[in-house]
């Protein structure tokens, strides 16, 4: 599991190489597929305020998050929080079936 924070050309992004977490098998109990466009939904759901002012170019094999240096270290503080939590990303499926809300995996 590795988060990243990248600065190239004065673009600031967050990666998360998607694959092989914790939280894997939560997903996939769930019927979802643990990739990018997965986690891209769950930043969306679960911190919203957070997602917010950030631009996303997530893919199946990645989850990526751009904006600013400090946005940016309060998602990676958010999502090492749930990672390696299998329970913490059941809690999130389950509010998100609740509020209606649907993964685009």
């Amino acid at each position: 599991m590795t988060i990243t924070l990248h600065d190239f050309d004065g673009e600031h992004s967050l990666t998360l190489d998607v694959g092989g977490l914790a939280a894997d098998m939560a997903i996939v109990d769930a019927w979802h597929e643990p990739n990018g466009y997965f986690w891209e939904g769950l930043v969306r759901l679960a911190w919203p305020d957070i997602a917010e002012p950030l631009d996303f170019d997530s893919e199946s094999g990645m989850f990526c998050a751009v904006g600013t240096p400090s946005d940016l270290a309060q998602l990676k503080t958010a999502l090492e929080s749930v990672i390696t939590s299998p329970d913490a990303v059941r809690d999130i499926i389950a509010r998100a079936k609740t509020s209606g809300f649907e993964f685009d995996d």
